[in-house]
């Protein structure tokens, strides 16, 4: 895939592509999708999986974000917990 952006990504790309296709099997379009190829697919339905901002990828990769943030959260309190006893 084609690179245009330089700057470092937030999510990796095996991360991104996890995204791309948990919102594919959301609106039932994994059976469409064989061998990673996306061709079969209408142009009206990639752009359902990307989405414009606020898209269903970008809810996915905010939900994704606030998960690990409160994970970290709970392992911090947890360090802490133990350092206290």
């Amino acid at each position: 895939m084609a690179q245009f952006y330089s700057e470092k990504k937030i999510f990796p790309q095996d991360v991104r592509d996890q995204f791309k296709y948990e919102v594919a099997e959301e609106l039932g379009l994994t059976p469409r999708i064989q061998n990673d190829y996306w061709g079969a697919l209408t142009p009206s339905e990639c752009g359902k999986v990307g989405g414009r901002i606020g898209g269903s990828m970008v809810k996915n990769m905010v939900r994704r974000a606030e998960e690990l943030l409160i994970q970290n959260d709970q392992n911090v309190v947890d360090v802490d917990q133990s350092k206290e006893g």
